[in-house]
Formats: C-alpha cells, sequence, structure tokens
C-alpha cells in the first residue's frame, strides 16, 4: 500500500478526503483558527466519512475518545481539508486517524474512537456485516507512526 508521510503520520493514499469551509467566526483576534475549530473540522470530516460509509447506520455512533495534536497555527485565509481513516475495527468500535491540513502541510493529528450503539437499549451494539465491509477498505491497522 502506498502511504504519504506527513510529519510522523503516514496517511493512506486512499483516505477519505473532506474539504473544510473556514468560518471566520473560528478564529481569534489575530486570524489564527480556534484550536476548538480543529475539534469540528475533524468531527465534520468524522460525520461525512461515516455518512459515506453506513448511510442511515450512522446515526447510530457514539464518540467515546477524541485527542488532538496540534502541529502549527492555521490562518483564516488558509485552505483546510481532513483525511480520515481506520486504523481498527473492533466487535463494537472502530479506532479512527485524521490529519487535518492547511496549504497542504500538516496542522494536526486526531484519533478517536466511535461505538456503534443502540440509543434505545443505551449500550453498545456489534458492527452489522454491511458495515464492517463498508469500513474494510479504509482500515489500515497497523501502527501509522514512524
Amino acid at each position: 500500500m502506498n502511504a504519504r508521510t506527513s510529519g510522523d503520520v503516514q496517511r493512506p493514499s486512499n483516505a477519505f478526503r473532506t474539504n473544510i469551509q473556514v468560518r471566520f467566526a473560528d478564529t481569534d483576534a489575530l486570524g489564527h483558527l480556534n484550536n476548538g475549530s480543529f475539534v469540528i473540522y475533524s468531527e465534520t470530516a468524522r460525520l461525512e466519512f461515516a455518512r459515506r460509509l453506513l448511510g442511515a447506520g450512522s446515526r447510530a455512533l457514539i464518540l467515546a475518545h477524541l485527542s488532538v495534536d496540534f502541529r502549527r497555527q492555521v490562518r483564516y485565509d488558509e485552505p483546510v481539508h481532513v483525511y480520515t481513516w481506520i486504523e481498527r475495527i473492533g466487535r463494537t468500535s472502530a479506532a479512527l486517524r485524521q490529519t487535518v491540513y492547511a496549504h497542504e502541510a500538516l496542522a494536526a493529528d486526531v484519533k478517536s474512537v466511535i461505538v456503534s450503539f443502540d440509543y434505545t437499549a443505551q449500550q453498545p451494539t456489534g458492527w452489522t456485516d454491511d458495515a464492517r465491509a463498508a469500513m474494510l477498505p479504509y482500515q489500515h491497522d497497523r501502527d501509522m507512526a514512524s
């Protein structure tokens, strides 16, 4: 598999790309993106990725973990996009990796865990065979750090 290296993260060549519309409200007084904006951008990309793969099943997900490593400041006028892929698929959860780019330079690394969840029973539920099959092409389950 081909991978692209950015900092210490290798992005798979088939990672899912989401272009982000940066809003003026995402910035501070100096025109830098607020750190919280990276969380919103990763959420936007994560939800678009889930909807594309799982369709209506994407509504049965919860976020169990989120961590962000900031790599550089981003200014309002920089084009931003997020790449998303799956590191691991478990029985009820999936570990995701995301990289946020601005002007093609790595701006943040994001790790998250999503869980298939039954909101009526209020408990995790196993992935369906269809969901697992949709996720497998985006799974790259080895350690992506160099």
